[in-house]
């Protein structure tokens, strides 16, 4: 991820990142179900969405323990 990309991801609330988690989660579901359908052409992107909800679940954690 970009430090742009993670930075606005810092300015986010708690809750919204939580939003944006599930949203990630899903559409990770989803990839992962295709891939098995054998629909996925970039299978890259699972492990970019992965990585993003990583990121996003440190972030949490951060705004947790302040």
């Amino acid at each position: 991820m970009k430090k742009d990309v993670v930075q606005n991801l810092r300015e986010k609330s708690e809750s919204d990142l939580q939003k944006e988690r599930q949203t990630k989660q899903d559409a990770l579901w989803k990839l992962k179900t295709d891939l098995a359908a054998g629909k996925v052409k970039n299978v890259r992107q699972i492990h970019q969405l992965k990585k993003e909800i990583a990121v996003i679940n440190t972030l949490i954690k951060e705004k947790a323990n302040q």
